[in-house]
Parts: C-alpha cells; structure tokens; sequence
C-alpha cells in the first residue's frame, strides 16, 4: 500500500521551462524542490536518504576537487562519479515528470506552438532513454562477471546508476505524455535568453545570470552554459 501510495502521491503543478539554445534546438528544464534541501526530514527512511544524498554531493565534490596526483584508480572513480553527476543534471527535468499529474510549460513568448516542440522533445527522450535502458541493462547483466575479482565492482555499480537514471527519464517521459495534464504560459526573458545562444560564454554570462535571478533558477546559468552553443 505504500508503494502504490508513493507513485500516485505529489502532486503539485510541476514547472517546466522550455529553454532556446540557439539554431532552433530546445530543451525542457526544472528545478526541482530537492534539489535545495534545508535541514534533514524526519523519519527513519527520510534520514537514510538524506543522508545518502549528503553522501553523494561529497563524493561529487571530491571528484571534481581531488589533486591530479592520485593514484590511477582513484582518477577512474573520480571519472565515473562526475560522468554520473553530469548524467544526473542532464536528466534531472524528466525524473521529476515521472509522478506529474499537471505541468505548466514556461516557454519563449515569441514561440509560436510551444506543445509542439515539447511534443517532439518528449517523443525523442522516451525513445533515446527506452534504447540505453536496455542497454545498460544488459552491460549490467554483463559486469557481473567481475564479481569474481576481490573489491567492489564498481562496473556494476556505474551500469547500475546508468540503468537507474534512464528508466527514471524513461518514465517520466512517458508520464509527460501519455498522463499529465499541460498547462502554458508565455515568458519573455526566455526570449532574451535566445539571442544569447550564439554569443560566446564570457560575453554572455552576466546576462544569462541575471535571467536565471529573475526566473528564481539558480542551476540556469550552469545548464545553459554546458547546452548552448558555442561554448566560447
């Protein structure tokens, strides 16, 4: 019962921003609740998953922090972790799709059919995520070969994030289509944020800074800068 309870429960009005990264590409982009935690929940299972995300956030923090000098294992598990952090980022926005029964898209005002591009961004992610799904599966499957080896099998644990991460971006794309309700509403800085994507990164990141304040989106900037093009 509580299983069936977690699946159906959130349900606030997900945010969702159709954001332009220049040469007609789109991308759909939220920030989550969770991604800005306060003090640890209450709760025996909310304090382990709290605590596992601390756990997560100083792992990432040392990957991305740790001298050059350590040992070539310790560059492979640095390797891994911010590949998988960046995995994280990238697909944040449909994980928190996967339980929402009503959305709003925050899209350019000068966008003439916005459902459309989503429809298309949707379409493509569900089909991208669905492939890797079962192929990380199966190299998942595959890695357990190397339970032979004394230590962790960290081949495993990478292809099992890997297989977590697309089934979760999997679902919520499919939830985004095929149940939640759409909602829309035009937003004009995002119309400025277009005329950014083709100025290099240096000219542009005081105003792109300034937008993602405005919008109340603090990982913005960052994700506009890994997406749009150029880079510099």
């Amino acid at each position: 019962m509580a299983d069936a309870q977690s699946e159906i429960e959130p349900l606030v009005d997900t945010l969702v921003f159709l954001v332009p990264l220049g040469s007609g590409k789109f991308e759909l982009y939220s920030e989550p609740p969770d991604d800005h935690p306060t003090a640890a929940p209450s709760g025996f299972i909310r304090e382990r998953l709290h605590r596992l995300q601390e756990r997560w956030r100083e792992a990432v923090h040392t990957a991305r922090h740790r001298e050059p000098s350590t040992s070539r294992l310790a560059r492979a598990r640095d390797w891994a972790v911010s590949h998988v952090a960046e995995m994280v980022a990238e697909q944040r926005t449909l994980w928190s799709l996967r339980h929402a029964l009503t959305a709003t898209l925050i899209a350019p005002s000068n966008l003439a059919d916005s459902f459309a591009v989503r429809d298309r961004i949707l379409a493509l992610a569900r089909r991208h995520h669905g492939i890797w799904l079962i192929g990380d599966g199966l190299l998942l499957i595959g890695s357990g070969l190397f339970m032979l080896i004394p230590g962790p099998n960290v081949l495993a644990y990478y292809f099992g994030i890997r297989a977590l991460g697309h089934y979760l971006a999997w679902r919520g794309a499919r939830q985004a289509m095929d149940v939640t309700r759409w909602s829309a509403r035009a937003e004009p800085a995002l119309d400025e944020l277009a005329t950014l994507a083709d100025v290099p990164r240096d000219a542009r990141a005081s105003r792109v800074a300034a937008i993602a304040e405005a919008l109340q989106l603090p990982r913005l900037a960052a994700f506009f800068d890994r997406a749009a093009v150029p880079a510099r």
